[in-house]
């Protein structure tokens, strides 16, 4: 690890994990007043109280020192790449936009970096708790759960933008130094393995309050999301209707509240707390006064998907005058103050995207009468009508769920990029709406330093 993924082993321990504590929201977790500012290993996990220090840190609201995606770049890179955004500025960000990436583009050296700087995080923690006498078996079990969960959400959003990685599942430098890239099997069947063992240890009861840390049925809504990619169809479905049915959530009835503190529809947010903005997606997308430009908008391919009628356009969609044009952008993130009231946080995983997860599962096992039910309750939500159910066919019925999903789901996590990829239609689709696209742009490049640093690692093809 040295060598690799921007030398994070030489940092020492407990200045990597205390100082990411240290600004963590109170509201995630009782942090001890004055932390030290550099502790040994030893005295990190030396009880409960320490060790919760080390676990704010990988929650923290900062990319490379905390959760790793809390800048929102996986959001406006990936739609870029598909066909949700389009670039004002012509930066690092233009080429996941005109599909001429390199090696040396930044955003992909920050997408690659950041999640390893939190694996390591995660994985010293687990390192920490792994048999450690001062801790009781229901606290281990609990944080080892948790940090379970968080490796699979990165592993599985680095096998999606790269495809096989290098697997870290350590802090042993001589394990680590260098390492080639795993099978993009081998990374899911890791995630598969920490998701199967979090939902053993992990209880329905969210372990502080709010859903700000993983509980059971954050475990089994990111499986099901495993399974649905893989096409487990049954294993997607079950998963899916079990959080569905027995996990308490609700579909907000007001669009506006979907993505605040406290929403009944979320299974897993973070709170934002960022310096100069409340949640970055805000910041990346409104304009930041009237009159501005934002920085992406909505792509007419985007805002053609919707309905006439469709609420999630009209409050999901910000639109502002510049020159006497209209620009569109995503808005489902609107506090770009961080004294800005209604609170709003990360949303990681949300019941509307489990209803989608069933219905596409429930289609592909040819049951069409619970998927349609599945995309009727979204479609409600937004304020339009059902879609009918009579004589409808397997492939009508899937190609309602992709149509739903694109619109609930728009920059939320690259859905629309893994969606078009893993559905094989992002040639087709892609081809037609943009110039430049070809197969070797599904993936994204690994970072040149990297190459550079280790000589283990193949490029993908293409770059």
């Amino acid at each position: 690890m040295k060598k690799m993924f921007f030398n994070i082993n030489k940092l020492a321990l407990g200045v990597v994990l205390i100082a990411g504590s240290i600004s963590s929201c109170k509201k995630l977790l009782v942090i001890p007043q004055n932390p030290p500012s550099s502790i040994t290993q030893q005295e990190q996990f030396a009880d409960s109280a320490t060790t919760m220090s080390a676990v704010a840190g990988v929650y923290t609201y900062d990319p490379g020192s905390g959760f790793a995606y809390s800048d929102g770049s996986l959001t406006y890179c990936a739609g870029l790449s598909a066909d949700e955004l389009s670039p004002i500025i012509s930066n690092d960000v233009q080429q996941f936009y005109s599909y001429n990436l390199t090696p040396l583009n930044n955003e992909v050296t920050n997408l690659w970096g950041y999640p390893y700087q939190s694996i390591y995080e995660v994985n010293a923690v687990l390192s920490g708790i792994t048999n450690n006498n001062g801790l009781s078996t229901s606290f281990q079990k609990q944080i080892t759960g948790e940090m379970e969960v968080v490796r699979a959400l990165y592993y599985f959003n680095m096998v999606n933008l790269f495809s096989g990685v290098p697997l870290v599942t350590t802090t042993t430098y001589a394990a680590t130094d260098r390492l080639p890239r795993s099978p993009a099997t081998a990374i899911y069947a890791q995630v598969k393995a920490d998701l199967n063992d979090a939902r053993k240890k992990l209880t329905a009861t969210y372990p502080s309050a709010g859903h700000l840390r993983p509980n059971l049925y954050t475990a089994v809504a990111l499986l099901a999301k495993v399974n649905l990619y893989q096409g487990n169809w049954q294993n997607a479905y079950n998963e899916a209707d079990s959080v569905i049915r027995l996990g308490g959530y609700n579909l907000e009835p007001n669009l506006n509240n979907v993505f605040l503190d406290g929403s009944v529809e979320a299974i897993w947010q973070l709170p934002a707390n960022a310096l100069y903005n409340v949640y970055t997606d805000a910041a990346n997308f409104e304009p930041q006064y009237a009159g501005a430009t934002p920085n992406y908008q909505v792509t007419p391919f985007l805002l053609n998907a919707f309905e006439t009628g469709d609420q999630r356009l009209q409050n999901w969609i910000g639109s502002t005058s510049v020159q006497n044009q209209t620009l569109y952008y995503p808005s489902k993130y609107k506090n770009i103050s961080p004294t800005a009231t209604p609170v709003e946080d990360q949303m990681i995983l949300r019941l509307g995207e489990l209803y989608l997860i069933r219905a596409e599962a429930a289609a592909h096992l040819s049951n069409l009468t619970q998927a349609l039910a599945d995309i009727n309750a979204i479609r409600q939500r937004a304020g339009l009508s059902p879609n009918p159910a009579d004589g409808a066919s397997q492939t009508t019925v899937l190609n309602a769920v992709m149509r739903e999903r694109r619109v609930e789901l728009f920059c939320e996590w690259g859905n629309r990029w893994y969606d078009l990829k893993r559905t094989g239609t992002a040639a087709a689709v892609l081809g037609a709406e943009k110039t430049g696209f070809s197969a070797n742009a599904e993936l994204y490049p690994l970072p040149q330093t990297q190459i550079q640093l280790d000589n283990l690692l193949i490029q993908n093809p293409g770059y």
